[in-house]
């Protein structure tokens, strides 16, 4: 697995807590051993995929926060290009992105990273169909939205309050479903220590494995 990262993730670009100082190094570290591989900044027409005009002009209002959105979003678009490649990749990247629909935001997210990365799969005939499987506490309004008329797309955002049958419901929608690639948008606010206070490090293991598992059977091993 190759990682995708930037060391300028590490820079505060807001006043929220998904841009707090410390929070990118310590994923970082807990990821090294891994080929590290640097983005470029996402073009406007990659971010003209998913998003309208009028959102592109709202977001480059704010000058800082837009260089690093474009470059989050870079930061996907690499992952899937590698992923297309046979190398299974990891985008820690920021800001996310999961809550950006086509012509607003919210949730600290300004553009819709794998909704742009995927978008630019189909629109190079890269892939015919994917699959998106968004384990973040948190529903990924945006993802959903951007992708709801797109039969070439399935959101998937599993709901289960008990640890054990949240994983078995992943591994159950895997199971049933074939694309060319799977996507993962890998929120970890689930976990014991966090907000969801749900899922420990080992269910995590066991969902990275079935993703695993899933991208090795049916999509030529392409993941991310």
């Amino acid at each position: 697995m190759k990682v995708v990262y930037h060391p300028r993730f590490t820079g505060v670009y807001e006043n929220d807590p998904a841009a707090e100082p410390g929070r990118m190094e310590s994923i970082v570290k807990e990821l090294g051993g891994f080929e590290i591989v640097e983005p470029q900044s996402a073009s406007l027409d990659d971010a003209l995929l998913c998003h309208m005009p009028s959102h592109l002009a709202y977001v480059q209002k704010y000058g800082h926060v837009f260089d690093m959105a474009m470059l989050s979003a870079g930061g996907a678009l690499k992952a899937a290009a590698l992923a297309c490649q046979g190398q299974p990749a990891f985008a820690a990247i920021r800001p996310p992105g999961h809550h950006a629909s086509a012509d607003s935001c919210w949730g600290f997210c300004f553009f819709n990273n794998i909704a742009i990365a995927i978008s630019s799969l189909l629109e190079k005939d890269k892939i015919k169909s994917a699959l998106i499987l968004d384990f973040d506490l948190h529903f990924g309004d945006g993802t959903a939205n951007i992708f709801e008329a797109n039969r070439a797309v399935t959101y998937f955002h599993p709901e289960d309050g008990n640890r054990q049958g949240f994983v078995e419901h992943v591994e159950k929608f895997l199971g049933e479903h074939k694309a060319d690639i799977i996507a993962v948008s890998a929120g970890f606010d689930r976990h014991v220590e966090d907000w969801g206070r749900l899922l420990t490090t080992e269910d995590y293991r066991t969902i990275g494995g079935a993703v695993r598992e899933y991208a090795e059977k049916n999509c030529g091993g392409r993941r991310l």
